[in-house]
């Protein structure tokens, strides 16, 4: 693969386990191959496991929004304002990161999520990846992508659960949900 072979989007969603692990594979295999990749997540507390790899590796950055210590179906109004409000100026400095820099790769990590949950305007993502640098790789996660991120995607694989442990009161492991 060449460098100008890449622009596409990617978009991993879908109920089961495994979309974040998928954008974390897709980024350490374009580190690998020498791409430099922005790396930024949505609605996580900041300190998941993947995230002390992938900040060691040459030619990745890591982003993160505001630490989330709760679902967003825990938060209050006035927490779920300050969450969009950081969210919407986080996307704004990624945005300007890459317009200051470049890079091949941008994996926005449960955007479709912080959409979902009324955190993020889906309008602006959208609005992002049609006017995105053309060798912009982008990679989406989350659980229900919008249509309309759906019609502009070139990849959308759904991940379906059939079985996972937290349905039997197990919580996430450190390691290997979190």
């Amino acid at each position: 693969m060449k460098k100008n072979d890449l622009g596409l989007v990617h978009i991993y969603c879908g109920e089961g386990k495994g979309k974040t692990t998928c954008s974390v594979g897709l980024t350490v295999r374009a580190c690998g191959y020498g791409l430099h990749v922005l790396f930024m997540q949505f609605l996580k507390s900041g300190d998941s496991s993947e995230l002390n790899v992938l900040r060691k590796l040459p030619g990745i950055e890591v982003l993160g929004t505001k630490p989330i210590k709760k679902f967003s179906f825990q938060m209050t109004e006035e927490e779920k304002q300050e969450t969009r409000e950081v969210n919407a100026q986080q996307f704004a400095d990624m945005v300007r990161m890459l317009e200051a820099d470049h890079y091949d790769m941008l994996v926005l990590d449960e955007c479709l999520g912080a959409i979902e949950a009324g955190l993020l305007d889906d309008q602006v993502v959208v609005e992002f990846l049609k006017n995105r640098p053309n060798q912009l790789e982008v990679v989406l996660t989350g659980r229900y992508p919008t249509d309309e991120l759906v019609e502009l995607a070139d990849y959308v694989s759904r991940i379906d659960k059939v079985k996972h442990p937290f349905d039997k009161g197990i919580p996430a492991r450190a390691g290997i949900e979190g």
